[in-house]
């Protein structure tokens, strides 16, 4: 019984290690200036504003805020619209982030918002590591189909979609 819990263990050891590493390559890339959690500034999401909430402080989930509510691709694969405390209920993060640029003003693109209203309560085939979140939200504010498996990558997304360093900040309404 106990070996599973060590294999459960290192991997969890091997996955935060990974994510720190990550973390580092980002911010010597000068693609990230700061993750969610590093920033004590308050910021107010507008419409298309990309958010996200940690889980489990493994990994993160992320959305479009719209009219105070986020959009989001659940982890069933429904394109749903949820009130910030249920964006963060059954995950262990307590407040949500804000993507911002360089000067610290929230990155938004106003044709996401039609564009993620459109898809409201469709069904798409979830996956982790393929169909997940972040491909969501990056493809809305493309609007064409995009590679994206990963936090990380969608920080690489945002960075070239924008041309700005990226900065996470907490969300004022939170």
């Amino acid at each position: 019984m106990p070996a599973p819990l060590i294999w459960l263990s290192a991997a969890l050891a091997g996955v935060y290690a990974g994510n720190k590493a990550n973390t580092n390559y980002l911010k010597r890339k000068q693609i990230i200036g700061s993750m969610p959690g590093e920033s004590k500034l308050r910021v107010t999401p507008v419409n298309g504003s990309i958010v996200c909430c940690g889980i489990y402080g493994l990994l993160d989930h992320t959305g479009i805020w719209i009219d105070n509510t986020i959009y989001e691709l659940s982890g069933e694969g429904l394109v749903r619209c949820l009130s910030p405390n249920r964006f963060l209920g059954k995950r262990s993060g307590s407040t949500i982030y804000v993507a911002c640029d360089a000067n610290n003003t929230p990155l938004f693109e106003e044709n996401s918002v039609g564009l993620a209203r459109s898809r409201l309560y469709t069904l798409l085939d979830y996956h982790l590591f393929d169909q997940n979140c972040h491909r969501f939200v990056a493809e809305t504010l493309a609007g064409h189909s995009v590679d994206i498996m990963s936090f990380s990558d969608l920080n690489i997304f945002l960075h070239q979609h924008f041309s700005t360093l990226i900065n996470w900040h907490k969300a004022s309404n939170n």
